[in-house]
């Protein structure tokens, strides 16, 4: 991803960790995951279709290889500007399709817990993270179209945050705010889009209204916080289908560089709470960066608030008809 961090090779990945003086491998899960996009029908005055779909994405905590597409259509794969995050795009005419459109991704990947150390006992032994890139720090630092960092986003972290000093005490009482405050809880309408208003005046959703409320107030605060979405690898299970996404955040701090947070997981886990401050384990998959989505070729509607499932548009408009499906497989264990 475009994000200023240089991508490592996986054996640059082998980060050491300390607990009690010794040093320790982070834990790793390895696995095979399909995600399916299909197409089961078009409208009958349907002519020209256009079809993007998300890629995995490599970075310092997660490798993807062997990464096959399976589709009766040419493709190309693009890139889009701002965050980086690639996709299929496929763009036919109805008459090119003979029967219902399945496009099949597969890919395997190594995914890495992700665990810095903030003054808790729990240091990485590894080279000082390099300085962001000031353009992407300051876009991380900017409002979306569903987290604004004024009005009453600025007013609840600046209460959230009176009498802190450092940007870490900072993150911490906004964390603690959101998790405190905000609900699980996928009821009634209006959750699920990342609506930041929504959220702070709800105070229930699920991982995207977490986050988002997060972010804003993170933003608010002068720090810059990214949002980023994929899936939840059930850490019980070594196969099966994934219902749906899952997002989390992270957000940058000098001298630690890019610090993850899961706000929802820690609400749904009290246990964890400390943890999910710092880290992000390895039952993940991360696809896509950001939010107001635009894509290259641009898709004639609005910026996706996400991109995390296909999106389609027929004769330049969105078509909400496309299904999809998520499939993992665990691997053995990768030599740490």
């Amino acid at each position: 991803m475009v994000v200023g961090v240089a991508l490592l090779a996986l054996a640059a990945l082998a980060v050491f960790y300390l607990r009690d003086g010794q040093r320790v491998s982070p834990r790793a899960r390895s696995f095979e995951f399909t995600y399916v996009a299909r197409l089961p029908a078009l409208p009958p005055d349907a002519q020209r279709v256009r079809l993007w779909i998300p890629l995995p994405e490599a970075d310092d905590y997660q490798e993807v290889t062997d990464l096959s597409v399976d589709s009766p259509l040419p493709f190309e794969r693009h890139r889009e500007s701002e965050y980086g995050d690639e996709y299929l795009y496929l763009e036919f005419d109805r008459s090119q399709l003979s029967a219902p459109l399945e496009v099949a991704l597969r890919f395997r990947a190594t995914r890495r817990e992700h665990r810095v150390a903030l003054n808790r006992g729990y240091g990485a032994v590894a080279a000082a993270p390099a300085a962001s890139d000031a353009k992407q720090l300051a876009r991380f630092l900017a409002p979306d179209r569903l987290v604004p960092t004024d009005g009453v986003i600025a007013a609840l972290s600046e209460q959230a945050t009176r009498g802190k000093e450092t940007p870490i005490e900072k993150a911490r009482a906004i964390y603690d705010y959101v998790v405190s405050t905000m609900k699980y809880d996928k009821s009634g309408e209006g959750w699920g889009r990342g609506d930041a208003i929504y959220a702070c005046n709800a105070r229930q959703g699920n991982c995207t209204d977490f986050h988002a409320l997060f972010i804003g107030m993170m933003r608010a605060a002068g720090i810059p916080a990214r949002f980023e979405i994929g899936f939840s690898l059930p850490p019980d299970k070594s196969e099966g289908e994934i219902p749906g996404y899952h997002c989390w955040a992270q957000f940058y701090v000098e001298p630690y560089g890019w610090i993850p947070v899961d706000a929802s997981e820690a609400w749904k886990h009290p246990e964890k709470r400390d943890y999910f401050f710092g880290a992000h384990d390895e039952d993940r998959v991360l696809f896509t960066l950001g939010r107001d989505i635009r894509f290259n070729p641009a898709q004639a509607g609005e910026p996706l608030n996400y991109f995390i499932y296909p999106y389609a548009e027929v004769d330049a408009k969105e078509f909400k008809g496309v299904e999809s499906q998520f499939r993992f497989r665990n691997l053995p264990h990768p030599a740490n």
